[in-house]
Parts: C-alpha cells; sequence; structure tokens
C-alpha cells in the first residue's frame, strides 16, 4: 500500500503530548521539588525522604552496609555508626554543621577531601550539600527508611477546599497542592474520563453510544455505577493480570538455550479468574507461595502454586546441575521480593547489599524456603519436572467411563472359558505336528533372482545370505525373488542384518556401517501379475532411537529401520507378521524388496538373510514360538504344574482368536485414554519433598561449598511480623503468611504503589522494582501509608481499592497540563493533573480488533499465535522450528493470551515494550521508534481491521464522505473530528480513492490479508481508499495514548 507521506499521522491533531522522564532523573526531580515548593528552613527535613536517597546514591557505596566495600570502617547507614565520636572527631555532630566532619567534606574543593571522591563518579548538588548541612542543623533527626518503617494509619488531612474532594485520597492530595499554591486540574471531559476509565479498568475502549450516554446523563450516581459494572467486567481481571503476569515472569517457554515450550498457561488462567472474583490479596498471595502446603489442596490452588516454576529452565546439554538450581534458588529470591516486598534482595547474592541492610544469610535464608521443591538443574527431553493434569469435567467423566472398560475388557481377557480351553488344545497339536514336521524352525530362503536399482552388486551365499559390493550410491532398492511351494505355509519372515568382513569395520554396512530400510515390501508374483502381502506388524531385537522396526512398514520413505551400526556391531533381526498365513493353491514366487530411501545417504544394509516360518503369531526365536513355551507345550497335559499350565494359558489367551474382539476393543479404549491424556493441558506445580541443605555461597559461586549451611528465615534487620522461631524448620507456608501478617508493612504499601502506578502512569514512589535505598522515596508517603493501612483493613480487598482510586477526583483530573503547572512541576509528582501515556502493547492490538468488530472475548485457554512474519524463528533451534498462525477465534484473541516465547518475543509485543519476562519487570519503559508506526499500518493484525473496519463504514446508513469519515473517527477517538482533522482525513481519501482507481486490482488484494474476508463483495476503489483511512485512524498518536 503506497500512502502520501504527510498522512502518515502519527502524533494527535489536536491534543499535545509530554514525553515521561527516565527513571534516574527522579531522585534530582524530588530533591528539586521539595526546596522549590516551599521547604524553609523552619519546616523539619526528612532523613528518610530527603536525606537517606542522597546518601545512599553519593555515599553508600563506600560507607554504606557492605562489609566487604566498606571504606575507613565508616558506616553512614546507621545512626550509631554515623554519630559516634571518636576523640574530638564527629562525621555528624547533632546540631553542628560545623562541628560534622561530613559537612567538611562535602563542601570541600581539594580532591584529598572532597566527598564523594572525584574518581567516584558520585556528585552532590550544591542545593542536596545546603540541604544536608541543614538537617543536621535541626539535629539531625534519624528515621528508619521509608518502606521499613511500622505501618501506620495517618490521619486525613484538612483543606480548604471541602468541595473538591471525592473521597480521602483527594484530601491527601489537595492537602499538599494547597501547601504549595497550587490548585488541581479541573475535571476530563466526559468523552476523555470515560475512554480513560474503560482502559484503565478493563484495558478496552468503550463504545460510542456509551460515551454519548454518560456525557448526556445528568445523574452524579452515573460515574460510580459505571466504575462498578466495568470492575464487575471479565476484562477487569484480564487488564490486571496484563501487570501481573509482568511482574511474576510469566511466559509459555523456558526461556535459557532452545527456550522450548512448558505448560503454565494454567496459572495465567488462576490468576485472572482470582483477580475477577476479588480473591483478598492475602488469600492470592499464600496460595502461589505454597498453595499445594495448605491442608488439602484444592487443584486451583495446587495451579497456583506453579507460581514458584515460572522461572526459566535449561535443557541445555552439558549445564550443570547444580549450577542451575543455584540459579533457579537466586531467581526464586528475586521474584518473592521484588512481586510482594519491592526490595532488591537479588543484590546480596555475591556480596552483602550495598546500599540496603540485606546480607549474603538473608539472601540464602529466603532461598531455603523454596529448599522444598522437587525439581533438577538440568531437564532434558521437554520434561519440566512434577506436573499436574487438569482434565475438564467432560475430559475427566470419559477417563473414568474408560477405565471402567479396560476393567472389564482385562478381566474378560483372563477368564477361562471352555471354548477357549478347546481351542488351546488344538493349538498345543498344531505345535506337535510341526515339530514332528521339522516346521518347528526358521527355514532360509533361497532366491532365484536378485536385483539392484542403482547398480550395487548382490552375490548370494551358501548360508543363503546376501552379500553387496561394487559402487555404493546414496540411494539403494534390492528385489529378491523366492520359489515358494504350494504346500508351504507362511506366517511370519525373518530378516537378519548380518556382519562381514568386507563392510566398514566388520559392521553391518558398507556406507559408514548403519544402514536405514526405509520401508519392507512382500509381494506374489504369477503368470496373473503381482498381489501384495500384508503386513501386519515388525519388530526387531534392537532399533535405533526413533528408527523403530514398525518404521519398515508404514510406507514412508523418510523413517524407517535402523540399528545403529557404526557403534554397535552385531547381526540384528527384524521380524514382519503376515495379516493372514500366506497358503498358496499352487507353486508361485515370493518377491521381497528391501528399499534405502532415507536422507542418510549411503546407509544401506550389507549383508542380509531372509527367512520363513509357519508359527501361528511367531517371535523372535529359533523356534519361532518363545523359548519357554515350547518348553511347556513339549511337557504333557497332566504333568504340568498349577504355575507352568497358567504361564502356557496366558500366553494363548493372548493369541487366541476368540477373544481378538476383546483384545480390539481394549486397545481402542487404551489408544482412547491415551489420545485423551494428550490432549488434557497440564500444568507445572509445586511438589515438596525432604528440603535439600541450602548453604551460603562465597561470591555467589555455586562451586564454593565451604559457606555455612542456613535455615529459612526472613531478613535479619526485620523485626515485624517475626515467624514461629519454635518449629525445627519454617516452610513455604509460614513465608506466606509472614508476607501478608499486619506487621509487614512492605508488602501492602508496595501492592498499593502498583495499583496507583495502574491509573496514574506512576507510582507515589515512582522506583516500582525498589522500595529500598536506591529507590525514591513516595512523593505523598502519608497517602500510601493510608492507601496500604485501608487495604490490610478492607481485608486485602483489591476492587475495593480500585474503586476507591477511580472514584476520587484526582484521578478524573485531566491530563492537560496548565502553564503554570507544566513550569512547577513538569513530573507531575504533585498530581494536580492526570498522566498521559502510551498504551500497553497488548492494548494496543486489543483496541484495533475491538473497534473493528474482530475481537473475540473468551477468558483463558491456551496461549495464541496472532499473525507473524515468516522465518522470524530461523534461528530458534533445538528442536528447530517454525511458526503456524492459529486459524477461527483464536487469531482474535485479547493480548494478553498470546505465545509468549521468551529469547523471541512477538515482534508487535516487542516494538512496544513488552518486556521478555526473563526477569520480574515493574515497569515497561514506553520508547517512540519508527517501528511502531510500520508496525501498526503493516502488520496484517492491523490491515486486517482496518480493512474490516472500512468494510463495516461501507455498509453503514451514512453515504456521504464527510458523515462516514465522523462515524469512523468517532468510533476511533471517541469524539468529533476538528474542521483541520476532517479536511486531512477527506483529502487523504480523495487522493488514495484516485490511486486505487487505475489499479483497482491493489484494493481487492486487500481481502487476501488475514482469514477474515470482511470486504469481499465491497468495490474495490472503495475498500482501499477507506482502509487507508482507517489504518490512518489506528496510527494515530491520540488513538494509542490514554489521556
Amino acid at each position: 500500500m503506497n500512502m502520501p507521506m504527510k498522512y502518515l499521522i502519527t502524533y494527535p491533531l489536536g491534543r499535545s503530548h509530554i514525553t515521561p522522564p527516565s527513571y534516574h532523573t527522579w531522585l534530582l526531580a524530588i530533591s528539586s521539588l521539595l526546596l522549590a515548593f516551599g521547604q524553609s528552613q523552619a519546616e523539619p527535613i526528612s532523613f528518610a525522604r530527603q536525606i537517606r536517597p542522597l546518601l545512599s546514591d553519593a555515599c553508600f557505596q563506600c560507607h554504606g552496609p557492605d562489609a566487604q566495600e566498606r571504606k575507613a570502617d565508616l558506616r553512614l547507614d546507621q545512626e550509631h555508626a554515623a554519630k559516634s565520636r571518636d576523640g574530638d572527631y564527629w562525621v555528624i555532630k547533632e546540631s553542628d554543621p560545623d562541628g560534622s566532619d561530613l559537612v567538611a567534606r562535602i563542601f570541600a574543593t581539594d580532591s584529598d577531601d572532597m566527598m564523594p571522591p572525584p574518581d567516584s563518579g558520585k556528585s552532590l548538588s550544591d542545593d542536596e550539600k545546603k540541604l544536608i548541612r541543614e538537617w543536621i542543623k535541626q539535629g539531625a533527626p534519624w528515621e528508619t527508611h521509608w518502606s521499613f518503617e511500622p505501618a501506620r494509619r495517618p490521619d486525613i488531612p484538612s483543606v480548604k477546599d471541602t468541595d473538591w474532594p471525592n473521597n480521602a485520597i483527594d484530601f491527601f492530595i489537595l492537602s499538599k497542592l494547597e501547601a504549595n499554591g497550587i490548585r488541581p486540574s479541573k475535571e476530563a471531559d466526559p468523552q476523555t474520563l470515560m475512554r480513560r476509565l474503560h482502559l484503565d479498568v478493563t484495558g478496552l475502549p468503550p463504545g460510542v453510544d456509551t460515551v454519548r450516554k454518560f456525557a448526556e446523563s445528568e445523574n452524579p450516581l452515573n460515574y460510580q455505577q459505571t466504575v462498578d459494572s466495568l470492575i464487575a467486567d471479565e476484562g477487569f481481571g484480564e487488564r490486571l493480570s496484563v501487570h501481573w503476569l509482568d511482574l511474576v515472569r510469566y511466559a509459555d517457554t523456558v526461556g535459557y538455550h532452545g527456550d522450548q515450550p512448558y505448560s503454565v498457561w494454567p496459572y495465567r488462567d488462576y490468576v485472572i479468574n482470582a483477580f475477577n472474583k476479588n480473591m483478598p490479596f492475602d488469600q492470592f498471595t499464600l496460595e502461589q507461595i505454597a498453595g499445594d502446603l495448605v491442608p488439602n489442596p484444592t487443584r486451583s490452588q495446587k495451579v497456583a502454586s506453579g507460581f514458584n516454576r515460572l522461572h526459566m529452565i535449561t535443557a541445555e546439554g552439558g549445564a550443570q546441575d547444580k549450577e542451575y538450581l543455584a540459579k533457579y534458588a537466586a531467581d526464586r529470591v528475586r521474584a518473592t521480593s521484588g512481586v510482594w516486598l519491592g526490595a532488591t534482595m537479588g543484590c546480596a547474592e555475591c556480596h552483602d547489599h550495598k546500599f540496603d541492610p540485606y546480607t549474603m544469610k538473608d539472601f540464602y535464608s529466603m532461598a531455603a524456603f523454596f529448599g522444598d521443591l522437587k525439581e533438577k538443574g538440568f531437564y532434558g527431553g521437554s520434561k519440566w519436572g512434577p506436573k499436574m493434569p487438569l482434565p475438564s469435567p467432560q475430559q475427566e467423566n470419559e477417563q473414568k467411563q474408560l477405565k471402567k472398560t479396560v476393567e472389564s475388557l482385562e478381566k474378560v481377557l483372563v477368564t477361562s472359558t471352555e471354548a477357549l480351553v478347546n481351542a488351546q488344545l488344538d493349538w498345543e497339536k498344531q505345535l506337535m505336528d510341526l515339530e514332528l514336521a521339522g516346521q518347528l524352525s526358521w527355514h532360509p530362503l533361497s532366491a532365484k533372482a536378485i536385483h539392484s536399482v542403482n547398480g550395487t552388486e548382490l552375490i548370494q551365499q551358501s548360508d543363503g545370505a546376501i552379500l553387496t559390493r561394487g559402487p555404493k550410491p546414496n540411494k539403494e532398492n534390492f528385489e529378491i525373488e523366492i520359489p515358494i511351494k504350494a504346500t508351504r505355509k507362511i506366517t511370519g519372515i525373518r530378516l537378519e542384518a548380518l556382519t562381514h568382513p568386507s563392510m566398514d569395520e566388520n559392521s553391518l554396512s558398507r556406507g559408514g556401517g548403519n544402514f536405514v530400510l526405509s520401508e519392507f515390501e512382500l509381494v506374489i508374483k504369477n503368470e496373473e501379475g503381482e498381489t501384495p502381502v500384508k503386513l501386519e506388524s515388525a519388530q526387531a531385537d534392537f532399533a535405533q532411537g526413533s528408527f523403530e522396526a514398525s518404521k519398515a512398514i508404514d510406507g514412508k520413505d523418510e523413517t524407517g529401520w535402523a540399528v545403529d551400526g557404526k557403534n554397535r556391531k552385531e547381526t540384528r533381526q527384524l521380524l514382519i507378521t503376515l495379516q493372514e498365513p500366506l497358503l498358496l493353491d499352487r507353486d508361485a514366487t515370493l518377491v521381497a524388496r528391501l528399499e534405502h530411501q532415507s536422507k542418510h545417504e549411503k546407509h544401506v544394509i550389507g549383508r542380509f538373510r531372509l527367512s520363513t516360518t509357519s508359527v501361528p503369531n511367531p517371535v523372535l526365536s529359533e523356534t519361532g514360538i518363545p523359548d519357554n513355551v515350547y518348553r511347556l507345550v513339549s511337557i504333557p497335559w497332566e504333568e504340568r504344574s498349577t504355575q507352568e499350565t497358567a504361564e502356557l494359558a496366558d500366553y494363548f489367551y493372548g493369541r487366541s482368536p476368540i477373544l481378538e474382539p476383546a483384545r480390539l476393543q481394549l486397545a481402542a479404549a487404551k489408544s482412547r485414554i491415551q489420545k485423551l491424556e494428550k490432549d488434557i493441558p497440564t500444568m507445572l506445580v509445586s511438589l515438596s519433598v525432604e528440603p535439600r541443605p541450602m548453604r551460603i555461597l562465597p561470591r555467589g559461586n555455586w562451586m564454593d561449598d565451604s559457606g555455612p549451611v542456613v535455615k529459612p528465615a526472613i531478613p535479619g534487620f526485620m523485626d515485624y511480623g517475626k515467624l514461629n522461631s519454635s518449629k525445627e524448620r519454617l516452610s513455604r507456608l509460614d513465608l506466606a503468611n509472614w508476607l501478608v501478617s499486619e506487621q509487614n508493612p512492605l508488602t501492602a504499601r508496595n501492592f498499593v504503589n502498583h495499583l496507583w502506578k495502574l491509573y496514574f502512569g506512576y507510582g507515589l514512589a515512582r522506583v516500582m522494582e525498589d522500595s529500598g535505598s536506591q529507590g525514591t522515596p513516595p512523593t505523598h508517603p502519608e497517602l500510601m501509608d493510608w492507601l496500604a493501612s485501608e487495604f490490610v483493613r478492607s481485608g486485602w480487598d483489591i476492587k475495593h481499592m480500585v474503586r476507591l482510586i477511580v472514584n476520587s477526583q484526582t484521578y478524573r483530573q485531566t491530563s492537560t497540563p496548565s502553564k503554570t503547572l507544566a513550569t512547577m512541576d513538569p513530573y507531575n509528582q504533585l498530581f494536580a493533573r492526570q498522566t498521559r501515556y502510551r498504551l500497553d502493547a497488548e492494548m494496543i492490538r486489543d483496541q484495533a480488533l475491538d473497534i473493528s468488530g474482530l475481537l473475540v472475548r473468551q477468558i483463558g485457554g491456551p496461549s495464541v499465535r496472532p499473525y507473524q512474519p515468516s522465518g522470524y524463528y530461523s534461528q530458534l533451534n533445538f528442536p528447530k522450528r517454525t511458526y503456524k498462525h492459529d486459524k477461527g477465534n483464536s487469531q482474535y484473541r485479547r493480548g494478553l493470551y498470546t505465545h509468549w516465547q521468551r529469547t523471541f518475543l512477538h515482534p508487535m509485543l516487542k516494538a512496544f515494550d513488552a518486556p521478555t519476562r526473563e526477569e520480574c519487570t515493574a515497569q515497561r519503559p514506553r520508547s517512540n521508534t519508527p517501528l511502531q508506526s510500520l508496525n501498526l499500518l503493516n502488520d496484517p493484525s492491523f490491515v486486517e481491521a482496518a480493512r474490516t473496519f472500512a468494510a463495516g463504514i461501507l455498509s453503514s446508513p451514512a453515504k456521504a464522505d464527510h458523515q462516514r469519515i465522523r462515524s469512523a473517527f468517532e468510533s476511533v477517538v471517541l469524539r468529533q473530528p476538528t474542521h483541520r482533522e476532517l479536511m486531512i482525513l477527506e483529502q487523504l481519501l480523495t487522493e488514495t480513492r484516485e490511486g486505487y482507481s487505475g489499479e483497482p486490482e491493489r484494493g481487492q488484494e486487500l481481502v487476501k490479508v488475514g482469514l477474515n474476508q470482511a470486504g469481499e463483495k465491497c468495490p474495490p476503489v472503495e475498500l482501499g481508499a477507506w482502509t487507508a483511512v482507517t489504518r490512518a485512524l489506528f496510527n494515530l498518536h491520540e488513538t494509542i495514548t490514554r489521556y
């Protein structure tokens, strides 16, 4: 599709945009903000929120918790150490900045005295130095780091403008705004507010009618009612799950090396259902950390315990089991501490944390909680550890019925009847008659003619064997003609692969020692022509890997029987049983054809011999029946012991024609069970076993066992919510209960911070993944504490907290900054307005599918595969893989359900900054690249959606171009276009219509993009022109931005 470049609209026509800052700007921004907004000398300076972050960033690397890196034996992270006195020397002297060496050092200009040292790469601004000096002048009051402070519930502050707040959130926000002389922004217009609310709560936009009704309604409760209906919608759980799955690094593949698939999608469905059912967060936590350890765990709780299995796994040959067990343990510490505590405990794997009080002992003690999980470091054969089948009710019922059928048929097959006894007597007599006639053995065949197709010479030897020599073609077929007497009965034919000195290293072939018999055929030839002999089965005394005996009679050239002749230089036997005994009414010729057509060149059998038997149901033995059966048949009936009688009966019953119907039914039932078990989804789960010892690994070295063994324990400095120390060993269940104990302030603070981020773009503490010293303090600490306490008080009710946030007046503000706000608070740290930001990758595609009418709203199920560029998996090996997109409804599911290939993430997801989920992701980056516009224009999902949308426009009642454009524009961005926007789109329509008029077949080609055939009956020129318009609309910055 060619489109005029000036119409590739990537920025809103009527709205401005502010690019969000990087994380590294937050610390400076917050410090500047606090200084700018009235931080007078009379106001107390907070050590936890203002001073500690400065010391952490500039000083803790050399004077922090890490004893190995500490310089001058000085700690600035502990009050007693920082304020200690050594003679007349004080690092920090309370109320005396001039007597404090810290002040002298940070203001020093001599490089020998300056702190931080010039070569450290660290520095303090003049304002930051003055802030530290003023803090000491105020007495240097010390506080615990804000995230480690005990839980509390602050009083709701009073405000002057009591009409503005809707709930407690607004009082906290407004109180700070009023203190800084700033007014909150006006409420967003109804269209923007409705679109924001729907996208935030369900991840999908509202319909035009929904927005219009809201805008026209005068009912003051209409907004709250909309909130309630959206929170009750199934999309609520889907929207929240996207963020949670980022956090817990959920993916559909193992990540390491070959990045093979594993089955964990039921965990994703568990998360969706938990959010939709409003499962209390403490229960949600417990079930994921230790769902398998609760008394009588339900299937759902076992699925939830799959959280412990979401880490990356390796199946790489040569991987060290011990090394990867250490990697998995470290991953779980990072995940658990990051998801629930917002802590960077992973930094204490090789040494004590350099900035926070976490020690190596804390790290490995946390890892010890998970030491009871049954697992291996190295997994092979795509077996990824303990898993649980998850049959549907229908599958479970069918399984029960099939098992009953199997039990019944197996009873029939071992129950003696008069008919079976008489048939066994006849069979034994037949064997004795064959023995007397000398036919109870294998009879080598002598060929009257032997041929090769590609020139190999075939020599018949005196022992009946046929030897190859001469040319060595890459592929070869042999044909052996054997005269057969009319009186000769044949039930099976044996092929012996024989070694010979002329073969490579006395092996079985001249082509490297091995052969692949791709096909073995038998035909009867007489004057009337050829008649194929039907073959029942094939068995061998040895087969190489997947080159089983049955592959020699499956009718496929690309498969076959092989015996690893290069390494195993031994005679091998292949027995082929006929469907019906061959008994001719006249003499004829039996033709045996041996085909070698595999991709393995020169893998042709070197020496072989053919023999036949007349024994019913022959086996690979010298007599054609098992040796023990031959011995038992030779014993007179009356002289057999009870055990011998039963053993012989078991053998006969297993082959008796009388029981063939029951055997066939049993085989069918077992085959159905196998197929059913294959179809039943499984889920990797936690399985508790005897805990393995967990020891501290010096410098994180998995090969160093010199460190002490540690038991499960929470970080030593955390004195709130102590665990039951009377137990001999704490469990994951103890850990889960501690994480959500009322005394532990971190979990609730961390989760409400994540919720705030979902509805404002940033958390109250902006660095989501680190609530420690290297993170940023909350801009509204009292609000964070109040929200955390409210969360716990509500019974860890997630929907209550979401309802509270989105009903607040703070949430409902416009995102358009006034000139004053843009200058005073460019990063919106006071929340005097809403935030605007680009939608997540999944939501961008979901929105296009929803607007076009293609979206399929179906909850849960296996991951789906949307369109993807061919060849994208060309470098994905072990095994080599190709990508086949889904058909039917699966193609139009929400992005949440997309197959998540860690090392080859779907290109659309990758272009729009979705994480690979190799590690926990607390906040996605938001980039702005040309690839994004190209993706929106050319990805088949978006082209198909645009064409389907265009077909809908052409079938609408409106006929005038401007009416159709207005309707289409409103369907996408939920407002009417301005006059300028309308003119641009009308011009685009006109120009592309003219372009398609000269090449109407190009318009018809659009129907070929995607599976949906919408528009195939539309005029090609009109379909092409309107698709150009809808593609432009999908590419608008306003379309992919949440305001």
